[in-house]
């Protein structure tokens, strides 16, 4: 099981310490059993059990001692492990590839770092009581065969079949919990769309009735259904062995009383025995269908197939201080087809941009634009072709290094709380304080050590800010994503005629997608991408589409 690989790899002395208080407080409350049916139940005279008595309290506060021990002990290890376990998942996302983040989905990995962590986190937790229940029961049989061997053979067969039986249930527990595992899924990507959807949900009730009638209580009626059955397997499995254990009771006493087996007292003791069994035997059954969920877990975190855990986030080869070209040379993407039709292809793609250029990229909607952006920037890897900083290719340990030259504004961005300046230090306060002017942003934002205070702000605003922390990072390349696209007419001439301007006067090099024909002089080069074919306009070609952007790049859609 691969919670116990887990365990055996990083935690194996932490693990084995609590493992030993365990099986210490397993020996004690055997001991225990044994010292009452040699001192007190033997006890010929009153004398006799009083003597016992000091040694009966010393023995009990010995066992409260130990079994305290190893439950804060496992506690506190159960608390580091699902520490270290969240932040292993969170880094190795960090460090995947964003194309196959994006093909796993915020569902799943919302999922995975919630439901899985918890999952493995429980079965973490009460993986002991299986060990000490196994444990214990083992000690006790030993103790109970120096009584009497023919009486422990019938209660074994018989505690046998109590445990057989509870395996049965616990199988039908593993399967329910396999489906509600897959359920949690679906219902992750229902409770995404209520979230992410909620304005267009608000404003049509058919599309909020249908989402919520046909998706989600479909979705968690079947839920609903699997959870009830595996809590009822749970249960049964549960009752099951309380109730044979009492059964086990009964047995003793008759084959010791009824059949003439043993004498009373050796009656009293395999029920005391079997009394003090009952709870850990019912503990370790309950805690086996966590460890079957931690399973189902751990095969759903290796299904992400996330990048290999690496405590390092700079560990790749320096790129030259000074570049002066990018090349993507006959660079080609694709995308992994979707049922019988193939995936959207881009390229191939051939495009040299200089140091401090200012270039634009059009293309209609579903063209590859943003494609060719991601390319470009090092976040999707090219399926082939190459990239070249000063005609030398990006090596794989240079890759992470060829991104640090990008900061960017996509149309999907993110808005980050806090200001960060060259190589993760303080933004520069005067480079900051300047843009905050050029963006007419200084009335708007309140700072307070670098970290924005301020909530309220329109999509054109949280563009500007997104571009001040684009800025602020001090990347050699700046590439926005048809920025221009959210703001009023007015600042978009400022962009366009005042700040990229400004930004050329700082040497920033420029990639920016737009579709605001009306400023595509201000571009040092134009780019076209067309179904996924990219090629630079020039003369004539530039010139028709400066004049007409719409009817020069089309709709074309993939």
């Amino acid at each position: 099981m691969e919670l116990l690989r887990v365990v055996y790899r990083n935690y194996r002395w932490p693990f084995a310490g609590v493992m030993l208080l365990s099986l210490a407080s397993a020996a004690l409350g055997v001991g225990i059993i044994a010292f009452i049916n040699q001192r007190l139940v033997a006890a010929s005279a009153e004398n006799e059990a009083l003597a016992a008595l000091p040694g009966f309290i010393g023995l009990l506060v010995l066992l409260l001692a130990v079994s305290l021990a190893a439950q804060l002990s496992l506690t506190a290890l159960g608390h580091w492990f699902v520490y270290e376990l969240r932040g292993r998942l969170i880094k190795r996302i960090l460090d995947t590839d964003i194309e196959r983040i994006e093909q796993i989905g915020s569902a799943h990995l919302l999922a995975s770092i919630s439901s899985d962590v918890h999952s493995v986190t429980v079965a973490f937790v009460r993986l002991p009581e299986l060990v000490q229940g196994t444990i214990l029961t083992l000690g006790s049989v030993i103790y109970l065969y120096t009584l009497s061997p023919p009486m422990l053979a019938v209660i074994a067969v018989w505690i046998g079949f109590t445990m057989a039986v509870g395996a049965w249930l616990v199988k039908r527990v593993y399967t329910h919990f396999h489906q509600v595992r897959e359920i949690e899924d679906r219902l992750y990507k229902d409770f995404e769309a209520v979230i992410a959807g909620r304005k267009e949900l608000a404003l049509n009730r058919h599309r909020a009735r249908r989402l919520y009638e046909t998706k989600y209580e479909s979705d968690a009626r079947e839920y609903k259904h699997h959870i009830i059955r595996a809590d009822t397997y749970h249960l049964s499995a549960n009752n099951w062995a309380n109730i044979m254990m009492l059964g086990a009771i009964g047995i003793g006493f008759f084959l010791a009383n009824g059949l003439g087996w043993a004498d009373t007292a050796t009656a009293a003791t395999f029920a005391l025995t079997v009394l003090f069994l009952r709870t850990p035997m019912i503990q370790a059954v309950g805690a086996f269908p966590t460890l079957l969920a931690a399973q189902v877990a751990f095969e759903k975190l290796d299904a992400l197939a996330l990048a290999p855990h690496r405590t390092s986030f700079d560990e790749h080869e320096a790129l030259p201080n000074h570049w002066h070209e990018i090349e993507l040379r006959d660079v080609c993407y694709q995308y992994p087809a979707e049922g019988d039709r193939p995936g959207f292809r881009v390229g191939p793609i051939n495009l040299r941009l200089q140091r401090g250029e200012q270039v634009f990229l059009i293309g209609g909607n579903g063209s590859g634009k943003t494609t060719l952006a991601r390319l470009l920037t090092g976040l999707y890897r090219p399926r082939s072709g190459q990239i070249l900083v000063d005609g030398e290719p990006v090596s794989e340990e240079q890759w992470q290094a060829y991104r640090a030259l990008f900061a960017s504004v996509f149309t999907d961005f993110y808005l980050f709380d806090t200001l960060m300046g060259k190589q993760g230090a303080e933004a520069d306060a005067a480079l900051v304080e300047s843009w905050l002017g050029k963006l007419g942003m200084e009335k708007k934002l309140n700072f307070v050590d670098q970290r924005v205070n301020t909530t309220q702000l329109s999509q054109g605003q949280r563009k500007r800010l997104a571009l001040l922390m684009a800025i602020g990072e001090s990347r050699d390349i700046l590439l926005l994503d048809e920025w221009a696209a959210d703001q009023d007419p007015v600042f978009r001439r400022i962009f366009y005629r005042e700040l990229l301007p400004a930004l050329r006067q700082a040497g920033q090099t420029v990639f920016a997608i737009s579709h605001d024909d009306t400023y595509f002089s201000h571009a040092d080069r134009l780019f076209e991408m067309r179904e996924g074919q990219f090629r630079e306009l020039t003369g004539t070609q530039r010139q028709l589409a400066t004049d007409d952007a719409v009817s020069r790049v089309g709709s074309s859609i993939s």
